[in-house]
């Protein structure tokens, strides 16, 4: 395993889209959960699912992993990647933060426990629509964080904006994208709202207290964050991801090509190759688990290989290398609709999606699937 995803799961507050598993606490018990996914880390070493081999990239993710303690975060580390050095030119480490949590002393102590890639959660530079999606911080928090993070040093910055917002808010994504080039990140992840169920704004959107974005604004946001962000030098690399060059983010690419991976925490995902497994979902419940074996596991799913044949078009058409076409992935007759629909390119046995494809890829899925399960 050469790439490791570490979930933490806790937040100062719940945003209103947000159904990932987290955790809400005025106070961050730092020190328990690192002694926790330490004792899970041992567990799957003891194991054989972790190896004496060293990382490629190492993921801290959440929640808000920007709120634990500078010291519990450098241990946790520090643990991770005690066998980490020496084998490849830089371990990417990166760390997920809100605009709130960045000060000069934070990214100092960040950047000596060994993080070199923050990915920031600024999600709009719109001070509305922040307090609309209960963030806890404001646009100038988020320009003043990018600052500090350019000015100490990170080696990589990535900022998070969101799009398709519901129409009574009437916000102006293109003024987001406009001073997000002008910050100059190195990386961005650009994702269109959507309602998951028991979120609040499914809730909202149920009793008819929000309209959700119409599908024309999305499709028309998203081909604007691809005109302007190309324009300005970044490459449109995987559907909802733009990088200048050398700053593509190595740990997600890891997911997209297929790779195997280990999760630690709660609800933490893990894949080797063939068997997915998931952690249990919430903190209290992880915590015991660990104190009791070591073993925090939930559920697996053995992948059948039309399932793992599936998955692999089905990422692949998300990045821009897209796959190798073969008789058992692609049908013939589906890539030339695709191409006269100006969604598809074929170079020779090679299939990549066009920037108007990628809108249309949960479209093509169905048919995917049949072939995939056809074999």
């Amino acid at each position: 395993m050469r790439h490791l995803y570490v979930h933490v799961p806790f937040c100062a507050r719940r945003c209103v889209y947000c159904d990932f598993a987290i955790a809400v606490r005025k106070t961050i018990p730092a020190a328990r959960y690192v002694d926790a996914v330490l004792r899970e880390r041992d567990r799957r070493i003891e194991g054989g699912e972790l190896d004496d081999g060293p990382l490629e990239t190492l993921y801290l993710g959440g929640g808000t992993p920007s709120l634990l303690a500078s010291n519990e975060l450098a241990r946790l580390v520090r643990c991770l990647t005690l066998r980490a050095s020496g084998s490849f030119p830089q371990l990417e480490i990166t760390l997920e933060a809100n605009p709130d949590d960045v000060t000069a002393s934070s990214v100092a102590e960040w950047m000596n426990a060994g993080v070199n890639r923050i990915s920031l959660g600024v999600q709009s530079f719109d001070d509305r629509v922040l307090r609309w999606m209960h963030r806890t911080h404001s646009m100038r928090q988020a320009v003043e964080a990018i600052g500090l993070l350019r000015s100490e040093g990170i080696d990589s910055l990535s900022i998070d904006l969101i799009f398709a917002l519901p129409e009574q808010l009437s916000h102006a994504f293109g003024d987001d994208l406009a001073r997000a080039v002008e910050l100059g990140p190195d990386h961005l992840s650009v994702y269109g709202l959507t309602a998951e169920p028991r979120t609040a704004l499914s809730r909202w959107i149920s009793r008819g207290a929000v309209r959700p974005s119409a599908d024309g604004r999305y499709a028309h946001e998203f081909l604007m964050a691809d005109d302007t962000l190309s324009a300005a030098g970044f490459e449109h690399y995987e559907v909802s991801n733009y990088a200048r060059p050398e700053h593509r983010a190595r740990h997600n690419g890891a997911y997209w090509t297929g790779r195997r991976y280990i999760g630690l925490g709660p609800s933490a995902h893990s894949f080797d190759g063939r068997r997915r497994s998931w952690n249990v979902r919430q903190w209290s419940a992880y915590e015991t688990r660990v104190d009791l074996d070591g073993d925090a596991t939930d559920q697996h799913e053995d992948m059948t290989e039309s399932q793992r044949r599936l998955e692999q078009v089905y990422l692949g058409l998300r990045t821009v290398e897209g796959v190798t076409d073969s008789k058992q992935q692609m049908d013939a007759a589906l890539c030339a609709r695709a191409e006269e629909s100006g969604w598809m390119l074929r170079q020779g046995n090679h299939v990549s999606l066009t920037v108007e494809g990628w809108l249309r890829l949960d479209e093509l899925a169905p048919d995917l699937t049949t072939l995939a399960e056809g074999g």
